[in-house]
């Protein structure tokens, strides 16, 4: 009895196995064997479906991103709650600050081949914080990139690195919670007018 061919579950493998291949090898380390391998995937149809592996970590990459744009909007009428599902979100899906962590290894200051899209995707997130500050719920005293910038950096640098998170706040539940009061504090703190 022959099998059917499904061409969407093989890309789901694909892209399910790239993500988990990029976020603990990065772009460099990372294997197209290993990925086809982990897919149960002939390693010529991800060269088909995606491109090389430069293409594919891009396309891995914007799309993570994407479903974390869907997740957690950024709110700057609840910026505490934001900040709640953004820590909850990267707890869940830390492959997406790998990922970006070793994509800013990799490229750096230098353009990234999606670089476009990127600001695009970026550009929305602003106009969020900017219409806030437009409307006087935050401050306007930093630029509303700049306060993006900021607040993900702190509501994100613990998932980035745990082992610095453990070391300085401590690795109990009750540690965890006030690393996250004190995260929040400071966001308050941040854009308080």
């Amino acid at each position: 009895m022959a099998t059917t061919r499904d061409p969407e579950a093989t890309k789901a493998r694909i892209f399910d196995s790239a993500v988990a291949e990029f976020a603990r090898h990065g772009i460099a380390g990372a294997r197209i064997d290993r990925i086809a391998a982990e897919a149960k995937a002939n390693k010529q149809l991800i060269y088909a479906y995606f491109g090389n592996k430069a293409e594919l970590f891009s396309q891995v990459l914007g799309r993570c991103m994407v479903d974390l744009a869907a997740a957690v909007p950024v709110d700057p009428d609840d910026i505490e709650g934001w900040i709640d599902r953004l820590i909850d979100y990267h707890a869940a899906h830390p492959e997406l600050l790998r990922l970006l962590y070793w994509e800013g290894i990799e490229y750096g200051t230098a353009e990234l081949p999606d670089e476009a899209e990127r600001q695009q995707h970026y550009a929305l997130k602003v106009a969020a914080v900017q219409d806030g500050q437009d409307r006087g719920v935050i401050t306007d005293a930093i630029p509303a990139p700049d306060l993006l910038f900021l607040l993900v950096a702190i509501a994100n640098w613990t998932t980035v690195v745990p082992q610095m998170s453990r070391i300085l706040a401590g690795a109990e539940d009750t540690d965890r919670v006030r690393l996250r009061a004190s995260v929040k504090e400071a966001a308050r703190r941040l854009i308080a007018k």
